[in-house]
Parts: structure tokens; C-alpha cells; sequence
């Protein structure tokens, strides 16, 4: 409503600025993520359950790195959880956004579609803080030392945009492309192999002959950014760039064969 010049209101349609819009949406999709119990069961149970598992298992496996177990687990699960929220949650969730007719819906609102995907992606960002400070309490409860420095929580932190880009548009194609219980069914065993043999938790040399071309995954390419970072205080240049090829790339699958309906 507008104040006329004879001091009444009138009415005053139309869209609010596109970032409040965009902020209102991101604030819903944030709500929506914790209140569900299995995107929280993929983003935060399973990564701490990979950490404090791994680092019991390796020790008693006898399982030897070049720094201590914990120093190389919590940068990979901190990744892991990247992975998990940005891909996996976004998908599953989105595909059944999709099937369900609620993408279309929103698609007609004032909200441009851009806006929405661009309020999904904001959203993940504020979730992926909860993952880090847990994640990094349970490493630091299990003796974790970081590395890095000032710089090395540079590169960790621009390392996880690119790969919460990545990820995203990766799992916004999937979500937009397969049914919803094809889209459920393909992201969780996604997953599960990158988390398994993706070189995400583990450097990818633990792997053996061939392990290098995990570094061309998107996987494996964020895990070692996070290992350079918080372990060594370095930038993985390669990593990097991998993983910026796998956003653009996402980016423009996702853009070109994403379907609202």
C-alpha cells in the first residue's frame, strides 16, 4: 500500500525486490532441510558417524598415512559433508519438490526460477556452517590438529564454494532430468560410492594403481583441496580448477535439461 496526495492509502501491487525474495526463500528451504529427519541423517550422522568409525577402524586395522589418522579423516569428512548436503539432500529433496507439482507452483510466483535455485543454493551454505562446526568438534574431541593456518581456511572455505556449486548442479540436473524414486534411488548410490571409492575421505593415492583419475572426480578433487588446506596451509591448484570445470559444467546441464514439470 502507497499514501496517496489525499492522504489515504492505495494499493500498491507487485513482486518484492528480488533479494528479499530470494532471502525468504532461502530461510524456508533452510527450515525444511533440518526439519527433516533423514537430509539430517545424510548430512550430519553419517559424516560424524565416517569420522569417529574411521578413525577407531584405522587405528585398529593398523591402517598407516603420512600424518595421524584423524588429521586426514576430519578434512575428508568435512568434505564428505559438502558432498552429502549440496548433492544428495538437494536432489532427493528437489526431485520430490519436482514430482509433487510444488517447482512448478513456485515456478509461477513471483519468484523468478532462477530465484528459486538460487535460494536452494543460499540455503545449502547455512547448513553446510552447522556440518563444519559439528564436524570439527568431534575432530577436535578425537585429537584433530589443523595445519593450515589462515590459509589453509582459505582455501578450505573456497574449496567448499566451488564444490557446494559443483555438487549443486550436478544434483539439480539429476533432480530435474530422473523421477523422484529413480532421482532417490541413483543419489544415494552416488553416494555411496564416492564416499566408499571417490577419494573424497581418503587421499586419493590410498586407492592404489589408477587411484589419479579420482582426482579428476569432483570427489576426489574436494577432498584434496580440504587435505591441502587444513593439513599443509596449500592450495590444490588442480583440485580447483577440477572443481570449478564440474560447476560450469553442472551449471549448463542443469540450465539446459532441467524440466519444472
Amino acid at each position: 500500500m502507497t499514501l496517496d496526495q489525499r492522504g489515504t492509502f492505495a494499493p500498491a501491487p507487485g513482486a518484492a525486490p528480488l533479494l528479499q525474495q530470494v532471502r525468504a526463500q532461502a530461510a524456508m528451504e533452510t527450515k525444511l532441510l533440518l526439519r527433516n529427519g533423514e537430509q539430517l541423517l545424510i548430512a550430519l550422522v553419517i559424516p560424524v558417524l565416517a569420522l569417529v568409525g574411521g578413525v577407531v577402524g584405522a587405528e585398529r586395522l593398523g591402517l598407516e598415512f603420512d600424518r595421524r589418522v584423524v588429521d586426514v579423516l576430519t578434512p575428508g569428512v568435512l568434505a564428505l559433508g559438502v558432498l552429502s548436503t549440496s548433492f544428495t539432500s538437494l536432489a532427493i529433496a528437489t526431485g520430490f519438490e519436482r514430482r509433487y507439482g510444488l517447482i512448478k507452483r513456485l515456478g509461477a510466483s513471483p519468484l523468478p526460477r532462477h530465484g528459486l535455485l538460487l535460494g536452494k543454493v543460499v540455503a545449502l551454505f547455512g547448513v553446510m556452517v552447522l556440518q563444519a562446526v559439528v564436524i570439527s568438534a568431534v575432530g577436535l574431541a578425537l585429537g584433530w590438529e589443523p595445519g593450515g593456518g589462515v590459509i589453509g581456511v582459505v582455501v578450505a572455505l573456497s574449496g567448499a564454494f566451488l564444490g557446494t556449486l559443483a555438487f549443486a548442479s550436478l544434483g539439480l540436473f539429476m533432480a530435474g532430468t530422473l523421477r523422484a524414486e529413480a532421482t532417490l534411488a541413483v543419489a544415494n548410490l552416488v553416494y555411496l560410492l564416492l564416499m566408499l571409492g571417490g577419494g573424497v575421505v581418503l587421499p586419493y593415492d590410498s586407492y592404489g594403481g589408477g587411484a589419479g583419475v579420482l582426482r579428476l572426480l569432483p570427489s576426489g578433487a574436494l577432498g584434496e583441496v580440504m587435505r591441502s588446506g587444513l593439513a599443509d596451509g596449500q592450495c590444490d591448484t588442480l583440485g580447483m580448477f577440477v572443481l570449478l570445470f564440474w560447476a560450469i559444467a553442472g551449471g549448463v546441464l542443469a540450465g539446459r535439461f532441467f524440466k519444472w514439470e
